[in-house]
């Protein structure tokens, strides 16, 4: 939520930002804003002279009293009277103003990075970097969701039949290559200095509002109706709650925690050839990266994370672009944010894996998440968040670009490395040799995949 003296001060600045994301009737929504902000401080002032008057009068009605001058004592009860009566108005119209300006902030978005470019949609995001060869894949390659049916690594029909479409199960390899997959990257986030945190995965509306998530105009999130609580689309939403109502002291900046978790999105609308196989889920599994900044630090700290996340791909070997988003493509929280894509070898398309942000005020407004400094001073704090990373489509990607007539080899940080008797465990996908029965190196395909 954008915080209102900044609305009241750089109003033409919020307005061309709005216009950047699009938002509709940009200047007459900062106007009505403006207008209530007015209102709220005109009411408040007016209620804090009327208080100040009546304590005023109580004051001289105890002198007069005292005084023996009991008829001008009763006039002034009189006045007292009147005055809490115009006081108790004032405060009805208070609450009613300051819930019409709430109702309106919370429809505006957060303004955009003055890095971010022009644009309506994904076609106009800007590259900002570009490694890795794309894949030579043999004649026949595969497509990863026949890739899953071929090995029997994941099964969707299963998934059906117990829930729904969007839901897979993930079995044998398929289920020990995720667990890789989550090992890994919470293993490399806590080398890198974040915290690990398991948090719940429903959330109550105060924990929804505080991310900006609620309230969910896309009705994107499953919703608990009989306990009032929502399935977490991301590990964002609970890790970064758990300092909502928090004044941190500037020594203890900045926080950063890593988080797994299964996610959760109805993912309303979507339907396709893009979104096939392992393109969209209604449940997946992320790990989450969330950092907590001093506001002169947060945007260093974002490009350390985008670098990380980068990291993350180079170890896997996996060819990726960093998109930085236009205005258009932007979530609702976001000041800035960097997507990172991985290509799809036998889609001969771009996936995105990750999106890094940095919310700046906009969250820590909604959750009074503040510092403390050396003054003792309060002041709002910036938070960031960034996938670090989603596993579907990174899966899809291994499958595809790794696939050969012998199977499908895994990069080596995802191989288990386990020691035995002086060899090295090391196993393959679809290995036609007798390799996945022994404990030594496979020499045949150089390939790997884990034994049931």
């Amino acid at each position: 939520m954008l915080p209102i003296p900044f609305i009241r001060e750089q109003k033409e600045l919020v307005i061309k930002g709005l216009e950047k994301k699009h938002f509709p009737d940009a200047a007459q929504a900062v106007e009505q804003v403006s207008a209530l902000d007015a209102q709220r401080r005109e009411i408040q002032a007016e209620l804090d002279r009327t208080l100040a008057q009546s304590n005023q009068l109580a004051k001289e009605i105890g002198g007069l009293m005292k005084s023996g001058k009991t008829a001008e004592a009763e006039a002034v009860k009189a006045q007292t009277t009147s005055l809490k009566t115009k006081s108790e108005e004032l405060k009805d119209q208070l609450k009613i103003t300051e819930e019409v300006l709430h109702n309106a902030l919370v429809t505006l978005p957060n303004i955009p990075h003055a890095s971010v470019p022009e644009g309506r949609t994904a076609e106009d995001n800007e590259v900002v970097h570009q490694q890795g060869d794309l894949p030579q894949l043999p004649g026949g390659a595969l497509p990863h969701w026949d890739l899953i049916r071929k090995y029997d690594i994941i099964d969707f029909e299963l998934g059906v039949k117990i829930t729904g479409s969007g839901f897979p199960v993930y079995k044998g390899k398929g289920a020990r290559l995720q667990r890789a997959m989550i090992n890994f990257f919470l293993d490399e986030a806590q080398k890198a200095g974040y915290t690990e945190i398991q948090p719940p995965i429903l959330i109550n509306e105060a924990s929804g509002f505080g991310t900006g998530s609620l309230p969910d105009k896309e009705g994107q999130m499953y919703f608990a109706t009989e306990d009032n609580l929502y399935l977490i689309p991301t590990a964002e939403v609970p890790v970064t709650n758990l300092y909502r109502d928090v004044i941190l002291n500037a020594e203890e900046l900045p926080v950063k925690n890593v988080s797994y978790t299964p996610c959760f999105r109805r993912e309303a609308g979507a339907w396709g050839a893009h979104v096939r196989g392992l393109n969209r889920l209604h449940q997946f599994d992320k790990v989450e990266i969330v950092r907590i900044e001093h506001p002169e630090k947060s945007y260093d700290a974002l490009e350390e994370m985008s670098r990380y996340v980068q990291s993350l791909l180079q170890k896997l070997e996996l060819p990726y672009r960093v998109l930085r988003l236009c205005g258009g493509d932007m979530s609702f929280t976001s000041a800035l944010t960097y997507d990172m894509e991985v290509y799809s070898g036998a889609q001969g398309r771009w996936l995105e894996v990750s999106s890094v942000s940095n919310f700046e005020y906009f969250q820590a407004n909604r959750l009074k998440l503040r510092y403390r400094d050396e003054n003792k001073k309060t002041s709002l704090l910036h938070t960031l968040n960034g996938s670090a990373l989603a596993l579907p489509r990174i899966l899809a990607a291994l499958l595809e670009n790794n696939q050969s007539a012998e199977g499908i080899r895994i990069p080596e940080m995802l191989r288990p490395t386990r020691v035995l008797t002086g060899s090295v465990e090391l196993y393959v996908i679809g290995c036609t040799t007798n390799c996945r029965s022994t404990i030594k190196l496979c020499s045949c395909c150089s390939a790997f995949a884990m034994r049931n």
